[in-house]
């Protein structure tokens, strides 16, 4: 049999049909078995962290936000006494 050659909109209509069917075969449908597995799987491959790097790091964490509220609440404390003193006069 000869192979017959497309030509103009025939081609295009063609091309077209295909990626459709190409869209469909490539589309997953969404379950929530499915995610939840997903889900599973991803989470048994994390490195978790030893007890000992979790406690320091949470101490760290913890430290840090003690400074920086200290720092915050001196510069909030400075900046609300030099504007009273400023609307004062």
């Amino acid at each position: 049999m000869a192979k017959t050659k497309l030509l103009g909109k025939d081609k295009e209509r063609q091309l077209a049909e295909q990626k459709k069917v190409a869209k469909k075969k490539n589309r997953k449908k969404f379950s929530l078995i499915g995610f939840f597995k997903g889900v599973w799987s991803e989470v048994k491959k994390v490195t978790w962290p030893s007890r000992k790097d979790l406690f320091k790091t949470t101490f760290a964490v913890i430290i840090f936000i003690v400074v920086f509220t200290v720092i915050v609440g001196l510069i909030d404390y400075g900046m609300g006494t030099i504007f009273s003193n400023f609307l004062q006069s």
